[in-house]
């Protein structure tokens, strides 16, 4: 099983090459944190990334979704990893919780990603949206802390430029197969 990450700067595009992916028929693992902060909204509550226990709860549905994945397939594209929700610590200014050390360090040791990282680049402006508070300028300050958090934990980023989107889901999907064996 290849597990690939699919990462990069708020608003790149990356949850649509993910979809461009499904429909070519990769087996694609939704982002949590978009999950999470969406069923706290649901539930009445404005921004839940303000919350203490925020962090863990995107580790901890990051882990679920991982483990409960199928499987089926012999490439898995992930939406987001453990190491954006580092990257998202450090943005945000928190301290990396235990939980969070622990998953890295479980995905780290056991390889259960692979070490290049599909990391999708902005495309020169930022939309905001209920679960995307940010600007443009701030994602790419966010660009670099992914970058940092990835580079430091050993990880390779492939680059995915700004372009339209069925070239960028074409040029993933070339690169991931030609990174499998």
């Amino acid at each position: 099983m290849r597990r690939y990450v699919l990462t990069g700067t708020p608003g790149a595009g990356k949850t649509s090459i993910l979809r461009g992916l499904a429909a070519r028929g990769y087996e694609v693992v939704e982002e949590a944190a978009t999950a999470v902060i969406a069923r706290a909204q649901a539930q009445g509550e404005g921004e839940p990334w303000t919350r203490t226990t925020f962090i863990d709860e995107v580790v901890d549905l990051q882990k679920q979704r991982h483990l409960r994945a199928d499987g089926t397939h012999a490439v898995q594209v992930f939406d987001r990893s453990p190491i954006c929700t580092h990257a998202l610590a450090n943005y945000l200014g928190r301290p990396v919780s235990r939980a969070l050390t622990s998953e890295i360090q479980r995905i780290v040791t056991q390889e259960i990603y692979e070490r290049q990282v599909l990391f999708v680049r902005n495309l020169g402006f930022c939309e905001p949206t209920r679960a995307r508070r940010i600007s443009f300028q701030e994602s790419l300050e966010f660009e670099k802390v992914h970058a940092e958090s990835y580079r430091a934990f050993g990880f390779e980023l492939i680059d995915v430029p700004a372009d339209d989107l069925a070239d960028r889901v074409a040029a993933v999907s070339q690169v991931i197969s030609r990174l499998a064996p």
